[in-house]
């Protein structure tokens, strides 16, 4: 019988410096009312270093799941905003927390931190890893042209995590779907070097199509349907985008995590933000199914059905 995961310790951190919409308005021809109505977005935060703040919420990951640094035998780290080209950022963070056995980043862009928890279960159940720490860490702000309206309002800085435990009596990890076109990689791209570029239509268009796909798979693989789900956990890209693939997907919107008004789009951090940030406010219960969604450039989308156990 091979092994099963179960989530058991969770933890986030976001930079000190909040930028409001304030911030933009006059400089970018634009307006708070204009920013919130179209994103969602009333303030982010900028700041820190994509390794920085994956150790904050590493350790609070870790913390939580009452473990020591040292029990943790394999970090994943997904991230599109590394400190360096080389080395990977995973491997400074394992030394700065005290992490044994191994550590790799994975890029998926913001579909990249689900891709990072089913690769996590998948090591668990091939038996090589007991205790697996996948965090979730973006910098975007320094890869952002702070003069293109169309994305200096919308990216941000932070991160999250969750610590996956190995179990023999029952697997948390119900049902999943990762994928990738990369014929879409023109509309959401940032060259060496380069600011990111979008076409924000065109990426709009794709997303909800794609995120109610892999949702809609992921349920399907996991035996269970949009009824079951108790709490929603999607990318925090855009607030027209979730509203438009919970109402595809027949979830209210009251059964779905955002947090995109106070943090923006953090990429690969923003599932597990919303995640700790649900926790946080007692939205989730043992026994509680919840569906993680995210889409993000490639164009990758990934989605995830997990029950929630707690610690």
């Amino acid at each position: 019988m091979g092994f099963g995961a179960r989530i058991t310790g969770w933890g986030s951190a976001v930079p000190d410096t909040v930028v409001t919409n304030a911030e933009f308005e006059g400089r970018l021809a634009t307006s708070d009312e204009w920013i919130t109505e179209r994103t969602g977005i009333k303030e982010r935060r900028w700041g820190g270093t994509t390794s920085s703040l994956s150790i904050e919420a590493g350790n609070a990951a870790i913390k939580r799941a009452g473990l020591s640094a040292a029990d943790i035998d394999l970090l994943i780290l997904s991230t599109t905003t590394p400190d360096q080209a080389v080395p990977a950022t995973s491997a400074v963070v394992s030394h700065k927390i005290g992490t044994s056995g191994g550590a790799f980043d994975l890029n998926a862009a913001c579909a990249g931190y689900v891709y990072a928890m089913v690769v996590g279960r998948a090591m668990i159940g091939a038996g090589v890893n007991k205790k697996v720490l996948v965090l979730g860490a973006d910098t975007l702000s320094r890869i952002t042209d702070m003069d293109d309206r169309g994305t200096a309002i919308l990216f941000a800085d932070g991160a999250g995590g969750v610590v996956l435990e190995a179990t023999e009596d029952q697997d948390d990890f119900l049902g999943w779907d990762l994928g990738v076109d990369g014929s879409a990689q023109p509309i959401l791209y940032a060259d060496h070097g380069s600011y990111l570029r979008m076409e924000g239509r065109e990426v709009y268009k794709k997303a909800v199509r794609v995120m109610v796909e892999s949702a809609e798979i992921a349920m399907h693989r996991a035996g269970v349907t949009s009824d079951d789900i108790a709490l929603c956990v999607p990318h925090q890209a855009n607030i027209r985008i979730i509203e438009a693939a919970c109402n595809r997907l027949s979830i209210p919107m009251e059964r779905a995590s955002v947090v995109l008004d106070r943090f923006g789009n953090t990429s690969s951090g923003s599932i597990p933000l919303a995640l700790v940030d649900a926790e946080e406010r007692n939205r989730l219960n043992p026994g509680d199914l919840v569906l993680f969604s995210g889409f993000g450039a490639g164009m990758t989308w990934a989605s995830a059905v997990v029950r929630w156990s707690g610690n």
